[in-house]
């Protein structure tokens, strides 16, 4: 792993253009390992608090990671309080410095305060960073959902999450 950097993580509209930037970036990385863009429909409200969050992260004032969760219709884990995380992304000239894992921790902690229980993602097997970061943060395998659940390279996982001790 290259030396830690710091980040700054604000929320943001789904629209906003740091966003857009990055969920390009994305799509044209999902191009490149799956061969199309990730067609999973998304309304852009989803985002908005209390049903979700969008949130994009800034080393030296350029956005350079996102992530996001939506309240979920998937039971996980013995309950039925879940929340998808969607759009993880970090830029490739910073990956390898734990801005995906920091991403990560923060879009937890607020679906948490937002009353998630737990956590749910579906990730695919030309993701194998993705997939270690899950594994090695607590995720388990979980029976397949969403817009890919019958895709051969999909891999659906969850944790459970707390509601952060505030003092």
């Amino acid at each position: 792993m290259r030396s830690p950097v710091s980040v700054e993580i604000r929320r943001v509209g789904y629209g906003h253009p740091d966003a857009a930037l990055l969920i390009a970036e994305v799509q044209a990385e999902y191009v490149v390992r799956y061969g199309g863009p990730d067609e999973t429909p998304l309304d852009p409200l989803m985002f908005d608090p209390p049903e979700g969050s969008f949130f994009v992260g800034y080393v030296e004032g350029r956005p350079v990671a996102t992530g996001a969760w939506r309240r979920s219709t998937v039971a996980a884990l013995g309950t039925a309080r879940t929340a998808e995380i969607k759009r993880m992304y970090v830029a490739p000239s910073v990956r390898g410095r734990g801005l995906a894992r920091r991403m990560l921790a923060h879009l937890e902690a607020s679906a948490a305060e937002h009353g998630a229980e737990a956590m749910v993602l579906e990730t695919g097997l030309a993701q194998p960073e993705a997939i270690a970061l899950y594994e090695s943060s607590g995720y388990q395998p979980v029976p397949a959902f969403g817009h890919y659940q019958d895709a051969p390279l999909s891999r659906c996982y969850a944790r459970r999450v707390e509601r952060p001790i505030t003092r």
